[in-house]
């Protein structure tokens, strides 16, 4: 079955980094658009970025634009999110996801920016 499982997640400064990762199972990754998205306590999730299936393209939203960086590599089945430069209003959940007829989520990971 389909699983994806992210990780990197914890508590960090301002001005700090963070690296996430999402290990995907289940199905052919190389073939997918992935995804992580966001939510904070109290407010709708929504998408931080997205990568294509070869990695050629990414998109970000405008509030991550400059300070995070989507990568993939396929032959790990992996897909990851650096984040630089974070900010107290970063904290939230963080979740991966496959695009697709089927959209599939990850549990998520706590990313807490706090001094």
């Amino acid at each position: 079955q389909v699983q994806l499982v992210e990780s990197g997640g914890g508590l960090v400064q301002p001005g700090g980094s963070l690296r996430l990762s999402c290990a995907a199972s289940g199905f052919t990754f190389s073939i997918y658009t992935m995804s992580w998205y966001r939510q904070a306590p109290g407010k709708e999730r929504e998408l931080v970025a997205l990568i294509s299936s070869t990695g050629g393209s990414t998109n970000y939203a405008d509030s991550v634009k400059g300070r995070f960086t989507i990568s993939r590599t396929n032959a790990k089945n992996t897909v990851y999110l650096q984040m630089n430069s974070l900010k107290p209003e970063d904290t939230a959940v963080y979740y991966c996801k496959r695009s697709g007829a089927n959209a599939y989520w990850g549990q998520g990971t706590q990313v807490t920016v706090s001094s």
